[in-house]
């Protein structure tokens, strides 16, 4: 196959890169400039798509003797990623913009222009495997982005290659040295590619600006005054601006954020507690949508949040019904599904959450009902 190699500048996406030489493949290098004005050098684990990253690409490209471009993709990035980042937070949500990037750029963008130029495939460094339409976790549990991967329709996944995802990370840093790529030490990168600085409060003030809002408790006393719904996410503890902890000692949550009035309510650790997930934007791995109720694990974080759960498709969205009650839930934020068995590895689906419940049901009727 004609396959293009999304080449980020880290050892991951180098390697991927080479394995598709080693199995035969016709492989292109191709580096996404993500950013208008890319910053000159990385600074340690934050941040990408610096000047020195597109030239430790090119550089493994050499190493793999394959041809090598960069492709500017900057507006796209910010209209689909950056924009939608500041948007869903100014609206009191918690979105994963890798989880959009992935959709939006890598495997939409970047792929649409592949198959027209050609080509078979996109292959990239994600710890994921996938294998006759099949997307399932890596094997390195600690690596693993089959969460972030979801959000592709069974057609993306189609055009995709995940040639590191059945390997250890540490494996991979070996081969990479073994094999002369230059990246094989890099540090891997963390937190939010778009905001080097990590600070990504400060980074949201500047875009949005201050709109002022009050803190309350579960009985609607005021707290304190705040600067913006953007600074604070479901289930945050700290840096809420309170002068301690409530009368009774225990420590207070984020558990509830309304934009419109620009209201934060904070409670004790179990009004976190969420029974059900109600999701939109629903996307069926296999490109089926199940006919009634189903039995899976539910997963609300990149790494961690998961519980057993019932999911029914409703009305191009989803209904979780989970069996074992979940923190930290926040809107914006994606719940992916897993098959339920030993294994629980192979992702059934996924959907951007748009509200929770408290309220505890029985998710065991809702199957035994649909049975009968």
């Amino acid at each position: 196959m004609r396959v293009l190699a999304a080449m980020s500048g880290g050892v991951d996406s180098a390697v991927a890169a080479a394995r598709a030489v080693d199995a035969g493949h016709e492989v292109v290098g191709v580096h996404l400039a993500l950013s208008a004005t890319p910053g000159t050098l990385r600074t340690g684990s934050r941040g990408c798509c610096s000047k020195e990253d597109a030239g430790d690409a090119r550089r493994a490209a050499d190493v793999l003797g394959i041809p090598f471009y960069v492709w500017d993709f900057a507006d796209r990035f910010k209209e689909d990623v950056i924009d939608d980042f500041v948007a869903s937070y100014a609206a009191g949500e918690t979105p994963n913009p890798c989880l959009r990037c992935n959709e939006k750029i890598k495997f939409s963008a970047l792929a649409d222009r592949a198959v027209a130029l050609g080509f078979d495939a996109v292959v990239t460094g994600h710890y994921a495997r996938l294998a006759d339409g099949v997307l399932r976790r890596a094997v390195d549990a600690d690596k693993d982005q089959s969460y972030v991967l979801a959000v592709l329709t069974a057609e993306q996944l189609s055009r995709a290659m995940f040639p590191v995802g059945d390997t250890p990370k540490p494996q991979i840093r070996a081969e990479a040295a073994e094999r002369g790529l230059a990246v094989a030490n890099k540090p891997d990168s963390h937190d939010i590619c778009f905001i080097p600085s990590g600070d990504t409060r400060a980074f949201l003030g500047a875009k949005i600006g201050i709109r002022p809002g009050a803190i309350v408790d579960a009985d609607g006393s005021k707290l304190a005054e705040h600067e913006g719904v953007h600074g604070f996410t479901i289930g945050q503890r700290k840096g809420l601006g309170l002068p301690g902890p409530a009368a009774d000692g225990r420590p207070r949550y984020v558990t509830g954020i309304d934009p419109d009035s620009g209201t934060v309510r904070v409670g004790p650790a179990e009004d976190l507690h969420v029974w059900t997930v109600r999701a939109d934007r629903a996307i069926w791995t296999s490109g089926v949508t199940p006919a009634g109720p189903i039995e899976c694990v539910a997963q609300v974080r990149a790494h961690g949040g998961t519980a057993p759960a019932v999911a029914e498709a409703v009305d191009g969205g989803l209904v979780v019904r989970l069996r074992e009650p979940l923190t930290g839930v926040a809107r914006g934020q994606a719940v992916v599904l897993y098959q339920p068995d030993a294994a629980g590895d192979e992702v059934i689906g996924s959907g951007t959450i748009s509200g929770t419940s408290g309220e505890r049901t029985d998710a065991a009727e809702l199957v035994s009902d649909h049975a009968e």
